[in-house]
This record gives C-alpha cells, sequence and structure tokens, in this order.
C-alpha cells in the first residue's frame, strides 16, 4: 500500500514518535496524576500529529498552514509541559533528554512544513 498524504510528511512521522514516545513515559507517572499532567502532555502531543493529518486532509493550502500553526502551539505547549515534568521529577534524565531531542527534530520540521505554505 502506497503511503498518502500526511503520512508522507516526515514533520508528521517525527510527531507521531514524540506523542508515542510521550504516552509510554507517561505510563510511569504516578497514578495521582492520571486526570492532570498525564492527561495534558498526552492531549498536547497527540494534538500535533493530528493536526497535520487534518490540515493535509483539507482542501485549501490557507487551511493547511492554520492546521501547521496549530500544531506548532501544540508543540510549544508540550514543550512547556516537559519541562514541567522535568522540574517536578517526573521524568528521568534519559527521558527527558530523548523528548527534548524529538520536540526539537519535530520543531525544525513542522516550522519548516508551515512556511512551506
Amino acid at each position: 500500500m502506497e503511503t498518502k498524504g500526511y503520512r508522507k510528511l516526515k514533520a508528521w512521522k517525527e510527531a507521531d514518535e514524540l506523542a508515542v514516545q510521550l504516552y509510554l513515559v507517561t505510563k510511569n507517572f504516578p497514578k495521582d496524576e492520571l486526570y492532570s499532567l498525564t492527561s495534558q502532555l498526552r492531549r498536547a502531543a497527540i494534538s500535533i500529529p493530528t493536526n497535520i493529518a487534518e490540515g493535509v486532509g483539507r482542501q485549501g493550502k490557507n487551511e493547511t498552514k492554520q492546521f501547521a500553526n496549530i500544531a506548532l502551539g501544540s508543540l510549544a505547549e508540550t514543550e512547556y509541559l516537559i519541562n514541567f515534568c522535568k522540574r517536578l521529577n517526573l521524568l528521568t534524565d534519559g527521558d527527558y533528554t530523548k523528548l527534548m531531542n524529538l520536540r526539537d527534530k519535530v520543531g525544525a520540521l513542522l516550522w519548516g512544513f508551515y512556511r512551506s505554505f
């Protein structure tokens, strides 16, 4: 099966990987954070590839650019939450570094995607 639409975009692939890694890492968060930080971080992270996919599925370049802009906002939220969780010692140094490296890669790719319109 040929990859089409958003699935062929490197920005989407990396954003999807960031979301997956955040889901895996947050499995280790305390249960009392399930409906607060865990939920907020997961929703912010999954919003990035979701908005890329939705934007690519739209009919016009302006709409695609708008959804890429929303994804950039979700990426900023995700970055803040990763840093906040690190400050609370909810993330190991290794997990923090891995997540921030992914965040940086997603940011560069997503910014390039946004600017292409």
